[in-house]
């Protein structure tokens, strides 16, 4: 495919988000009924997309046209500093060329949409961030980097940075974390390499793994990753340990992988229900659902679709998440709290609202990170009690 046909298709993709449609669907769809296009056609196609999303309402503004998914590419290209004229042109399969009215491009006056946080939500974000509120959002404009885990059960950092050096993979290890391998240059085919396969190496963000460092490496068991989703932090929570883990989800089938995914890693971890709880776990931590205002440029479409309605559900479900988790540590164990958002309310606020309702408990550890160049946003309290 030709430049012009990627934006072309990223245009019609587009449209059908506008209209409602999640990217993913939309990106899937269009690769089934387009079955000529190959891997770096989806690659370039899919980057188009995300690239759009990040950026949906200052692109929009820009191209000052109606909203759709002409005037996103439009803008977003204009911003990229591409010729239109070579994209939007006569030839086949490409956009057809612009208008004189497409030709005109506005400034873009408001901080919120210059920044693409939704407008109902910038007082909370200046409020949450301060200073720093601009240059975090322009971080989350951009695509994220890419980061993997060392798995510790079977490889140290070198060993694995090895291993995935011989298979022409360029990595360093991270400068803050551990367990953290920085990827730059090619990451395509890194979940079929040898590496890979043999759980060396699990993708995950370089933040959401530190957030697992703040507990001491001699913790003592049991653990319990009380909101395991997926189960990545059950895994890393296994590595840095050398504890078995209990993992646990509201939905047991988000952990449907989970016994694989342990299988590779050499981690020992079952699942657990509610009633198999016991409260004597030395440590119990919860990656609460959140906003996800910290990884939004990895999952631009959450911004745009969280309402204030949502969010404060969101804190009422982290309250009880809190005060439940509370109650299975042992006395002398440990209460991990995380997020992937940077909003206050979703962390500082939780953890101010969590010791004032419990004055037994004190934190013993914290740490706020901000989306950049080394990760994700992502929070992460330590509690113990008195």
């Amino acid at each position: 495919m030709t430049p012009a046909a990627r934006v072309s298709a990223a245009i019609d993709i587009l449209d059908a988000v506008l209209d409602g449609a999640r990217a993913e669907t939309a990106l899937t769809r269009w690769g089934r009924a387009n079955r000529y296009a190959g891997s770096k056609d989806r690659a370039a196609i899919r980057d188009h997309v995300f690239d759009a999303l990040r950026q949906r309402d200052s692109a929009l503004g820009r191209a000052a046209g109606a909203r759709t998914g002409r005037s996103l590419m439009r803008g977003i290209l204009y911003v990229q500093g591409v010729d239109l004229d070579t994209i939007f042109t006569d030839a086949r399969f490409a956009p057809v060329p612009l208008g004189a009215d497409e030709r005109i491009f506005e400034t873009v006056k408001s901080d919120w949409v210059n920044c693409d946080i939704p407008e109902w939500l910038w007082p909370h974000w200046c409020d949450s961030l301060g200073d720093q509120a601009v240059e975090i959002a322009q971080v989350l404009q951009q695509r994220a980097p890419v980061f993997l885990r060392a798995n510790l059960l079977k490889a140290t950092v070198d060993q694995a940075c090895a291993s995935l050096s011989d298979a022409g993979y360029d990595v360093s290890p991270h400068s803050d974390v551990p367990t953290a391998l920085c990827v730059t240059g090619r990451t395509a085919g890194l979940q079929m390499s040898e590496a890979y396969r043999d759980g060396l190496i699990e993708l995950q963000d370089a933040h959401s793994q530190a957030s697992i460092t703040l507990l001491d490496p001699e913790q003592s068991g049991p653990i319990l990753d009380y909101c395991a989703g997926g189960g990545g932090k059950s895994l890393a929570l296994a590595a840095w340990l050398g504890e078995p883990v209990h993992a646990h989800d509201v939905n047991p089938r988000r952990m449907v992988d989970l016994p694989t995914r342990a299988e590779r890693a050499n981690a020992q971890i079952s699942t657990r229900t509610k009633d198999q709880f016991a409260p004597d776990y030395g440590a119990v931590f919860c990656d609460a659902p959140c906003s996800g205002s910290g990884s939004w440029r990895r999952d631009p479409e959450g911004k745009w679709a969280l309402t204030q309605d949502q969010l404060d559900a969101l804190i009422s479900t982290q309250r009880e998440i809190l005060s439940d988790a509370a109650k299975l540590v042992a006395p002398d164990g440990r209460l991990v709290y995380a997020t992937c958002s940077v909003l206050a309310c979703e962390n500082q606020d939780q953890i101010d609202w969590f010791t004032v309702q419990n004055p037994t408990w004190r934190v013993e550890t914290q740490k706020q990170w901000i989306p950049s160049a080394q990760g994700d946003g992502f929070f992460a309290s330590v509690l113990t009690q008195l």
